[in-house]
């Protein structure tokens, strides 16, 4: 009741915000779509973002370019396979995939497949490290991917064409057209990619028999302007894919995968003088068809829509205050082979504040409370201190509690499911040092997360698989980054690094996560010389663990990729790009039994016009 009478308040705002007439407003540039509390609203936390020029030289699953450019392990069943992610040592459903401010990961399962999101779709895409769940809600517990898109309200026409030809027959091709005026801005993007993937398995005498894919993409984001104030968005995003499961080394596969999935974002902004007023309708669906034979008409599905709707009002008290009340409800219904017809709703409140104390300190603050008669929902808060002595250096602290709901298949699985479970939840602690100088880059950060109730399908008296809260696991960790770039007459010189150690454990059992390296490492070293450019990338990932008791385990490796650009500047800007993997053709796999590519080649167009 209580939070029906604050969306009926809220919505009232709303309607008065609409229709009020003030002279001056509160102009705040308009650079993504939604996800302004990316900004605004993570001053304590790590944040990467990825350039244009990075997500163009990386293949166009989200997989590959997070592998390369950040510590995140992802786990793959194969290439272009399933793909799940570990990030800051928690498992894959503990990190939340955010599409312009709206959290997408399944109802089912609880996370993201990785290798269902095609990058070029999206002109911004971000890592926020560290939990998030007052703002973006379950999941956010490692931390948050986030994909947006950009509005400009300026003359513009562009157009982008991407063909890409590669080993084992992989093409694709990728269309970007920004078209705007002053009062309308439009973003369309297309993309399909296939692929025989029918690679060798390196030192086994065996190719990748049962692993082709295909897929296509399509999202687009619409912007008009109605006058001064207000402001009308409309977003889409499309996917379609088929996959063929990869089999093990030891046991061949016939089965096929199919997904498709619909995201529906519309948003009416209003601003004033001291406040901006948002409201959100989204709709989305996620489908899924297993066929265990691709040669049988027999499969398993699931479906799960879901409407969300949102107030977010930010208001700014005074130069150094600012609070932001969000209100929001989500309907989730699903069905599924092995899931009865269910609905859930769920209704939550988010209070933030952020306050500049003085001129070298600020601090925000963020509490949520949601409600729902499918478990029982914790307060989330979360603290984060920023203290700035000088100019070249800064530190941060932050402290939160976050959580991860039950899926529709922890509750609702047919004689397994157990309507009784409670949210997985975390205290996190972070310190963030951050040096600055000219155009050297260096940041050092400790993290520690306890982890209570964490989910997991154990076997009953009976023998039958049931989820239960049962694992107690202790994270801590440290992270560093270093970006140096450094330009002599006309040859310019990029150099990134990212390291992570993280000790994930089990206190119970005290042994390590499986699929949770302690040493993660990437870099990359970039020479520019007019219309030349080399790009060289390495990513070194540790041992990790392939059973709780930790005796089975892969071994490390460390893999090599090249890139070189060549740029024609005609009318028609032309770029072609020569690409190899896994430079040294070396084996390896990230999940037991589930061998990666040797060395494979890629070939790109470009055609900016």
């Amino acid at each position: 009741m209580i939070m029906k009478k604050l969306l009926v308040f809220c919505s009232f705002i709303f309607v008065f915000n609409v229709f009020s007439q003030q002279d001056s407003i509160l102009k705040l540039k308009e650079v993504v779509l939604i996800d302004n509390k990316l900004k605004a609203f993570s001053l304590t936390n790590s944040i990467i973002k990825l350039s244009d020029s990075v997500i163009q030289r990386n293949p166009t699953s989200l997989t590959e370019l997070l592998r390369n450019n950040t510590t995140i392990y992802f786990k793959e069943y194969g290439k272009g396979m399933t793909s799940s992610a570990s990030f800051r040592g928690t498992t894959s459903q503990q990190t939340a995939v955010i599409w312009n401010g709206i959290n997408i990961n399944s109802q089912f399962n609880g996370q993201t497949d990785f290798n269902t999101i095609n990058s070029f779709d999206f002109n911004s895409i971000a890592v926020r490290a560290g939990g998030g769940s007052v703002v973006y809600g379950s999941g956010a517990i490692g931390g948050t991917i986030h994909l947006n898109s950009y509005l400009d309200f300026e003359e513009k026409f562009s157009n982008t064409v991407r063909l890409n030809y590669g080993s084992y027959d992989t093409k694709g091709i990728h269309y970007k057209l920004n078209a705007g005026s002053d009062k309308i801005s439009a973003n369309v993007n297309f993309s399909r990619n296939q692929s025989e993937n029918d690679y060798e398995y390196l030192g086994y005498n065996k190719k990748n028999e049962n692993g082709s894919y295909e897929n296509n993409s399509f999202s687009t984001l619409f912007g008009y302007k109605i006058n001064t104030k207000n402001t009308l968005k409309f977003a889409t995003h499309f996917f379609d894919g088929e996959k063929f499961f990869s089999g093990t080394i030891a046991s061949p596969s016939r089965s096929k995968y199919e997904d498709y999935n619909t995201r529906n974002l519309l948003e009416w902004k209003y601003e004033g003088k001291s406040f901006i007023s948002s409201s959100q309708v989204a709709y989305l669906t996620e489908k899924y068809k297993y066929f265990e034979n691709k040669e049988s008409d027999l499969f398993s599905y699931g479906e799960v829509k879901s409407l969300i709707l949102k107030y977010d009002l930010f208001y700014k008290i005074s130069e150094n205050i600012k609070i932001n009340p969000i209100v929001s409800h989500i309907q989730n219904r699903g069905i599924g082979t092995n899931v009865s017809e269910t609905k859930r709703n769920i209704s939550s409140l988010s209070i933030l504040f952020k306050h500049s104390l003085l001129k070298k300190v600020d601090y925000e603050i963020g509490v949520r409370k949601e409600i729902t008669s499918n478990y029982k929902s914790p307060l989330l808060y979360s603290i984060g201190v920023k203290y700035s002595p000088f100019k070249f250096y800064s530190v941060n602290a932050n402290f939160s509690k976050n959580f991860r709901i039950p899926t529709f298949n922890d509750l609702y699985w047919e004689g397994s499911g157990n309507p009784d479970l409670n949210p997985e939840h975390s205290l996190q602690y972070e310190v963030n040092n951050g040096i600055t100088y000219k155009n050297f880059e260096l940041r050092i950060t400790g993290f520690k997360t306890d982890l209570k109730d964490m989910l997991r399908w154990v076997p009953n008296e009976f023998g039958i698989w049931r989820p239960e809260n049962t694992d107690l696991v202790s994270i801590y960790g440290l992270e560093t980054s270093l970006n140096w770039e450094k330009k002599i007459n006309a040859v310019r010189i990029d150099l990134n690094g990212n390291y992570t150690y993280t000790k994930s454990t089990n206190e119970i059992t005290e042994k390590q996560l499986i699929y949770v390296p302690y040493h993660k490492f990437t870099s990359s070293l970039g020479v520019n010389i007019a219309s030349f450019s080399l790009n060289y990338q390495y990513v070194f990932n540790g041992e990790v663990f392939t059973s709780s008791d930790n005796f089975y385990k892969l071994k490390e490796y460390g893999i090599s990729n090249l890139s070189m650009d060549y740029t024609i500047r005609t009318k028609i800007k032309t770029i072609l790009t020569f690409q190899v993997f896994n430079l040294e053709n070396r084996p390896y796999q990230n999940l037991l039994s589930r061998p990666m590519p040797g060395r494979n080649y890629t070939i790109n167009l470009t055609l900016n016009f």
